[in-house]
């Protein structure tokens, strides 16, 4: 149904998007340095999900949507804006909880699981980075010839959630060792757990003000 060709193509040019950091590899990045790997590893699962649902929803026309009408991107946008920077103001709040959590272990307090996952999921479905490069450069590499066009969208999709778990699975172990370091002293600590959520503070306001052509 898909080329070889074209999807080799397409995951080529998935690795150039993916490998550049953008919201979803900063975020997986201050999870790491705040919670710790397994909570930036369940963060990059549920933000691979995120965008497969982008995936889908480009597949069956959304795409189109998004890149005509301006509300949309905007409404998208925002959404996940206001969670990241939601998201930054909790971990400032009880940054000094990290301290106490890992007092006698180098390790935080794991979250619930399919709370760590809804958070990297709606990170991913809201980063308007993938939304925009699905809706521009996937229809591209579908030939109508070949058979039904949404299915060949959702195989060439999975390009990037596959893409992206590995790049970003291998951040947040780069970021968790580097935190593991930190968490040596309380104080340190500290600062990371805030450095942390004013990280996320910072993407939520980036994003909010990301044109329509990142």
């Amino acid at each position: 149904m898909v080329s070889g060709a074209h999807l080799a193509a397409f995951a080529a040019l998935t690795f150039l998007m993916v490998v550049v950091p953008g919201p979803s590899v900063l975020f997986t990045i201050s999870r790491a340095l705040t919670v710790g790997r397994r909570d930036a590893l369940l963060t990059v699962v549920g933000n691979s999900a995120g965008v497969y649902t982008q995936v889908v929803a480009v597949a069956f026309g959304l795409g189109a949507l998004v890149t005509t009408s301006a509300a949309l991107f905007t409404a998208i946008k925002v959404a996940g804006a206001l969670y990241l920077v939601y998201l930054g103001v909790q971990a400032v709040r009880h940054r000094r909880k990290l301290t106490d959590a890992m007092a006698a272990k180098v390790r935080a307090t794991p979250g619930r699981v399919l709370t760590v996952l809804r958070d990297g999921f709606v990170v991913g479905f809201a980063n308007p980075k993938s939304i925009v490069f699905l809706a521009a450069l996937l229809p591209q590499f579908v030939d109508p010839a070949a058979g039904s066009v949404p299915a060949q969208m959702l195989v060439l999709g999975l390009c990037l959630p596959a893409i992206a778990l590995a790049t970003d699975s291998a951040w947040a172990l780069v970021a968790g060792t580097a935190r593991a370091w930190f968490a040596r002293s309380p104080k340190r600590l500290e600062a990371v757990g805030g450095t942390g959520g004013l990280v996320m503070i910072g993407l939520g306001a980036g994003l909010a003000f990301t044109g329509r052509g990142d």
